[in-house]
């Protein structure tokens, strides 16, 4: 006789809704029996009459459990009236009427039958997980029911109370609630030291709850695969009945179906499990749970690229669910490796996946189903448009998405494949390059964790795994066929040597991910720089350390120094050959003080990646040029050789008011333009440049007109009344000044003046030998003023020279008296 379960008490309301409508929300909480009940109890349903029940389940070890215990149930063996599909197995056959499958399995087969032929109702497990795969398949699922199936059955079954949200999302279904069975559970805060490992605190708690609790099975609960395998050995020597069974997604079906047996009669079992047991069925014989506080997820870091696994503390949601284990069959007992205060601190909830997520997959699926904007589809928490946006850059690289963000050709044969887009994009490439069996490896060991052991060296694992029998490593080799027969069969690189093989397997990890091709950077092997610009690093005692470039298939941690988890060795000759297209030469010319001219330099680069480096003895002109207008920018039109009359000019034009067109400002402005007409061919100097041919590009910037106007106003020179020349400095500190001597100016009764301000000169009056005797902006005034005692001093120092009382009606001359009476 079945056992009567708490959802046994809703089912006929249930039924009833799904009668009449299309879509329900079931909230049941755990050990409520909705996950092995609900769904045979609508196979009999006249709606479902000639359809498959589909029951979509977020993990492959709880998709086939689920269905060897409802077939149990049924008396029969799965693959009969009750089946399931997974990734790495599938038990159907024409018969089967309920099929359970993972989220992924159900996502790939809606893509490619929209109507879900055949298909009477969906039944979404577990929804409160908040998996990307799940809420992209109610997406989906949703979409497909308003567009194309109005009478297929949606039925969202959650453990929590948020069945609000989900009737909401799937447009105001009824809520089903069952009140569930849920024996009392002893929490025992049993706190660990901070300087305890954790393996250490979790093997002696294991075995105080064995010493404690004389009955029962204990789910001990563990971040992640290597601290499962530290706490199982730190158990060796346990009595003889009680065995440590490890419960992980990498063990073979046969390991894990051997965690979730019952124990049997005088025997116990301690069950070492991942967050992967917080849900789904019932584990018979548990009454103690070990909780560590700690789980292990995915995070995405849209700066760095890629998405590392973070451990972290538990959520108050998961610990209840963890706890809660203890007391689905009986009155348990859960040992807690924290303080009881320290509860609160826990984040309430998992923050759903689809915040924290590669969107790489979504957003091409999208694209396939014929969205280009994923946020019109209903979700309960819409992608975020940051990493939708980046996603989009990743596939439009690889060719997946047009520009406006449709799927090509290429997109949809990557969506067709099981496969996230990189390693579909890796198989298609590599089959068409005949290496389509090392593909299928490589994909098989970047998605299985734990094959072929923990190696870097994907090359030594995959050798490992050759090697390996059981389950799991035959599972594995039947899914690399299975995915390299989606392709067409290619022949496989043939019998010849190891090195091959592994040449292979490094060209496929580089056509997956071309931005992760890394080079190292220092002799022991430990930095590397990729292709993308981050920097890796590998442990200098792994072989791969002597390698020069590497193929990296994973990475770990943070943008800046990521852990290489998997690569492969890869020659420079296979580097330049897989990514030629994108092998760039720059050529750079840069300015140089101390040369007083450009560098030039030739460079190949892959991304950020140096490979090759030297003289440029052939620059362009125009790059030579742009880098000596640069170097005029940065330091000044000081650096041209402009010469006397160059200068001479720039500054009359100042003072005259006709500076505009050759001011710092306007012949920076467009440098580079009369650079390269002054510039000689093939020169890199501006010392190169002809100083002459300065002063015609200020005359041809000037023009005639404003050229005729500065030599009015600001003349070169001042003639004096006895015929000499003498330049003015227009650059003086007290103004426009002109030395000149004082018997050159006798005869003149005016001050000089220039500009049209007519501006006063600065006479800087000297005497026969040169030197200064006085400054003065008023030469009249100087005549009648200051002149008779200078007059008086210059007839003792210089006699034979005239010095006159009156100079301004005297003669002007620079001669002697005797020379101007010879006459």
């Amino acid at each position: 006789m079945m056992q009567r379960l708490p959802i046994h008490a809703v089912l006929p309301d249930l039924l009833a809704v799904l009668r009449a409508r299309t879509g329900a929300v079931l909230v049941a909480p755990p050990g409520a029996g909705k996950t092995t009940m609900v769904a045979p109890a609508l196979l009999a349903e006249p709606w479902a009459a000639g359809g498959q029940i589909w029951l979509l389940s977020p993990r492959r070890l709880a998709a086939r459990a689920a269905a060897e215990r409802m077939a149990e149930l049924a008396g029969e063996k799965p693959g009969e009236t009750i089946g399931y599909a997974t990734r790495l197995e599938s038990r159907t056959s024409p018969r089967t009427r309920l099929l359970v499958v993972t989220e992924g399995i159900f996502r790939r087969r809606i893509q490619a039958d929209p109507e879900l032929s055949g298909v009477a109702a969906v039944l979404f497990d577990e929804v409160h997980e908040r998996s990307l795969e799940g809420d992209f398949g109610l997406a989906l699922a949703l979409d497909a029911q308003a567009g194309l199936r109005e009478d297929l059955r949606l039925l969202a079954m959650s453990a929590t109370l948020d069945g609000a949200r989900f009737a909401a999302l799937m447009g105001g279904v009824p809520v089903i609630e069952s009140e569930g069975r849920a024996y009392p559970v002893d929490l025992r805060h049993v706190g660990r030291d901070a300087a305890q490992r954790l393996e250490d605190a979790m093997a002696a708690s294991i075995r105080r709850a064995l010493a404690e609790e004389k009955e029962g099975d204990v789910l001990a609960f563990l971040p992640g695969v290597g601290e499962i395998g530290r706490t199982a050995e730190r158990l060796a020597g346990l009595p003889p009945h009680v065995a440590v069974r490890p419960l992980h997604g990498s063990l073979d079906p046969a390991a894990q179906r051997a965690a979730l047996r019952p124990a049997g009669p005088g025997a116990r079992k301690v069950i070492l499990a991942t967050s992967i047991a917080e849900t789904s069925l019932t584990i018979d014989g548990v009454r103690i749970v070990v909780d560590s506080g700690l789980a292990r997820r995915p995070r995405h870091d849209l700066a760095a690229g890629v998405t590392r696994l973070v451990t972290e503390r538990a959520s108050q949601a998961a610990v209840i669910q963890r706890a809660g284990r203890a007391g689905r069959q009986g009155p348990g007992v859960a040992y807690r490796l924290w303080e009881a205060a320290a509860t609160s601190g826990m984040p309430p909830f998992d923050p759903p996946e689809i915040l924290e997520s590669d969107l790489t997959g979504l957003v091409l699926d999208c694209a396939v189903w014929g969205v280009t904007d994923p946020a019109t589809l209903r979700w309960l928490d819409a992608p975020p448009a940051a990493a939708v946006s980046v996603a989009r850059r990743r596939l439009t690289a690889i060719g997946a998405l047009d520009q406006e963000g449709r799927a090509s050709a290429h997109g949809r044969a990557i969506a067709e494949l099981p496969l996230e887009p990189r390693l579909a994009h890796m198989l298609l490439l590599s089959a068409e390059a005949g290496e389509g069996p090392a593909a299928a490896d490589v994909a098989v060991l970047l998605t299985e964790r734990g094959l072929g052991g923990p190696s870097v060296d994907l090359s030594r694992r995959r050798a490992n795994w050759a090697r390996e029998r059981g389950p799991r490593a035959d599972g594995a080799r039947r899914l690399a066929a299975r995915w390299l027969g989606l392709v067409g069969k290619s022949a496989p690189a043939g019998e010849g040597a190891r090195h091959d093989e592994d040449a292979a397997l490094a060209h496929c990890v580089a056509r997956a991910f071309p931005d992760r091709i890394a080079r190292r950077r220092a002799a022991d092997g430990q930095d590397w720089i990729s292709v993308g610009g981050r920097g890796f690093r590998l442990d200098p005692a792994d072989p791969l350390a002597r390698a020069e470039w590497l193929a990296v298939g994973e990475i770990q941690g943070s943008a800046a120094g990521a852990r290489i988890l998997s690569a492969v060795a890869l020659e420079e000759a296979d580097v330049l050959a897989l990514a030629a297209e994108r092998i760039e030469e720059k050529r750079t010319v840069r300015w140089r003080r101390d040369l007083g001219g450009v560098e030039a330099s030739r460079e190949r680069w892959l991304g950020a990646i140096r490979l090759s480096a030297g003289p440029d003895d052939s620059p362009e002109r125009a790059a030579v040029i742009a880098a000596l207008a640069a170097s005029l920018r940065e330091g000044g039109l000081e650096l041209l050789p402009w010469g006397k009359a160059a200068m001479s000019l720039r500054m009359r034009a100042d003072f005259a008011g006709e500076g505009a067109p050759i001011s710092s400002e306007a012949l920076l402005a467009d440098a580079e333009a009369w650079l390269d007409m002054l510039l000689p061919a093939d020169a890199r100097r501006l010392g190169a440049i002809d100083s002459g041919a300065l002063r015609n590009l200020l005359v041809q910037r000037l023009g005639w007109d404003a050229t005729q106007r500065i030599e009015a106003l600001a003349p070169t020179d001042f003639t004096s009344p006895a015929g000499s020349h003498h330049a003015i400095d227009y650059d003086a500190p007290a103004g426009p000044t002109v030395e000149v001597r004082v018997q050159a100016l006798f005869g003149l009764s005016e001050h000089p003046v220039v500009g049209a301000a007519r501006i006063p000169l600065v006479l800087s009056l000297t005497s026969p030998a040169g030197r200064p005797i006085q400054t003065t902006r008023d030469l009249p005034g100087f005549w009648k003023g200051s002149w008779a005692a200078v007059a008086r001093e210059m007839r003792g120092r210089y006699p034979k020279h005239p010095w006159p009382d009156d100079p301004a009606a005297a003669s002007a001359t620079l001669r002697t008296k005797r020379a101007d009476a010879r006459g």
